[in-house]
């Protein structure tokens, strides 16, 4: 089935205002909407026996640390996984305005929090819901297999989690070069996992280096992709600056668009360079992106050679000085990462314990 996540929802209930006043720090003061596809939650509604009992629903999915939850899964697989525009938006743009980088790696978080009471209130309730979770290492190794029907379910599997999928590193990397599997990664909404899940690495003045042979749009749908067109990855100052001076209500109804594009800035920290496989370089410099040609990075940076973590690489360079031809050698370091969606990298003095 294809989720019509703008159309086909239903409104089960709302999680109280002051819960999203205090995840914003009175940004936003709105209660937020738990919000499911039809077929889910109707579900409930095909009961007519005498002594009727909650339906099952099973909930599969991976749990691995991430950029506006904090850690993947869970009831994020049904309240934005399955929900709706409102609520997707608001949830988005709480936890970019609560901080990404506050949030990644912490099972426990004020956006969660909202998710869980929505959890309690409105699906335990009404449905027989349990979840299936598995941790994946960044290799591809299935190493945790959670089933269960309460949140300790969850929280076993992102302890695991971060013993698996966080790498935190001694030093920071002054180059980082992430690879874009382009059979998963098409835009940069979700390309720019290779931002979120390295900034908290990345040295102050480094440079990203994204290899996205499938990129050929930003947003996922037309009207993202037109309002990332627009406005670009600037910052979180000017974006702000944008939401407060919308008349036209355009980025207010579209929130999640919003913290996208405060989730993929640097905050003029670091530099990223994308090698998009179907955009220009004036598409990719009119959002903010350094730009450099795929062919030629791929040659320097191949993929099928690189193996995930520190690489010493050497560059062979020929000068002519006197009529002599020289060659010199020149040795680069960087650190690689093969899938950017599978873990989560750091030092010590930006990862809060």
């Amino acid at each position: 089935m294809v989720h019509d996540w703008r159309n086909d929802v239903v409104t089960i209930g709302h999680v109280p205002s002051d819960m999203v006043r205090a995840a914003t720090g009175g940004r936003v003061d709105q209660p937020w909407p738990a919000q499911l596809n039809k077929a889910v939650w109707e579900k409930r509604l095909d009961l007519h026996t005498s002594n009727p009992k909650k339906p099952l629903v099973l909930s599969i999915g991976q749990v691995v640390p991430h950029e506006v939850m904090g850690m993947a899964n869970f009831n994020k697989n049904l309240f934005v996984g399955v929900g709706g525009l409102e609520a997707i938006n608001l949830s988005h743009f709480i936890g970019a305005v609560y901080g990404m980088e506050k949030m990644m790696g912490k099972a426990s978080n004020p956006l969660r929090a909202i998710l869980n009471r929505a959890s309690e209130e409105f699906l335990e309730t009404a449905l027989d819901l349990w979840y299936i979770l598995t941790v994946v290492s960044p290799s591809g190794i299935l190493e945790g297999f959670f089933v269960g029907n309460t949140i300790e379910c969850y929280t076993r599997a992102c302890e695991l989690s971060m013993r698996v999928n966080f790498t935190l590193l001694d030093r920071s990397p002054s180059k980082m070069v992430v690879y874009l599997d382009p059979d998963e990664f098409h835009s940069t909404w979700l390309g720019n996992k290779s931002i979120y899940r390295t900034r908290l690495a990345i040295a102050d003045g480094g440079t990203l280096i994204v290899l996205a042979p499938g990129i050929r749009r930003f947003g996922e749908d037309d009207a993202v992709d037109g309002l990332i067109r627009k406005h670009g990855y600037v910052g979180t100052p000017r974006i702000m600056e944008c939401l407060d001076a919308d008349e036209t209500g355009v980025l207010e109804n579209n929130l999640g668009a919003v913290a996208h594009l405060i989730h993929g800035s640097t905050e003029g920290r670091f530099n990223v360079v994308y090698c998009p496989g179907h955009l220009t370089r004036e598409e990719t410099e009119g959002v903010g992106f350094g730009y450099a040609p795929l062919e030629e990075m791929l040659k320097l940076y191949d993929p099928t050679k690189l193996t995930d973590g520190w690489q010493q690489q050497q560059h062979h360079q020929s000068t002519t000085n006197n009529s002599n031809n020289n060659h010199e050698t020149e040795t680069e370091e960087f650190f690689y990462i093969s899938n950017p969606a599978l873990g989560l990298w750091a030092v010590p003095s930006r990862f809060e314990r």
